[in-house]
């Protein structure tokens, strides 16, 4: 697979990320306990993407 797209990215797309799947993920809690999760999974997934992507540049 081809990732150069994520090269490419600037960190704060993946920190806009996971606010938007945190934020989704206090919305459907009540709903839906394993997409509540599933939903922090990526939020936490991208956040470190972001930090790691960040540190790189530097």
């Amino acid at each position: 697979m081809n990732f150069s797209s994520f090269k490419n990215t600037n960190p704060i797309y993946f920190y806009f990320i996971s606010i938007s799947s945190f934020v989704l993920a206090n919305l459907v809690r009540s709903k839906s306990i394993n997409f509540y999760y599933f939903l922090l999974l990526v939020g936490l997934v991208f956040f470190v993407l972001g930090m790691v992507k960040r540190m790189k540049n530097k």
